[in-house]
């Protein structure tokens, strides 16, 4: 995996975490409108990350795979442990 690949993972679980994190805050404080900001900020962030991987990396989910020209694109690249994602 290259290095790019690896920095925008990192983004991806990072933002993910802090979303998981300030969703458990607005469980209990649901008008905090500091907490809703940082959360569509955090958001934001973890998707132009998602979608800047899927475009450069390779999908993350089934649904960034496209089976265009009637292949299946989740088997192209490395697997995981060819050093791959």
């Amino acid at each position: 995996m290259n290095e790019n690949c690896s920095q925008l993972l990192d983004i991806i679980d990072q933002t993910g975490f802090a979303m998981d994190d300030v969703l458990l805050f607005l469980d209990t404080h649901p008008c905090d409108q500091a907490a809703l900001a940082y959360y569509q900020s955090v958001a934001g962030m973890r998707k132009q990350a998602m979608d800047a991987y899927q475009s450069n990396c390779g999908p993350l989910t089934a649904d960034g795979v496209n089976a265009a020209g009637g292949y299946w694109m989740w088997v192209q690249g490395p697997w995981p442990w060819e050093g791959g994602r």
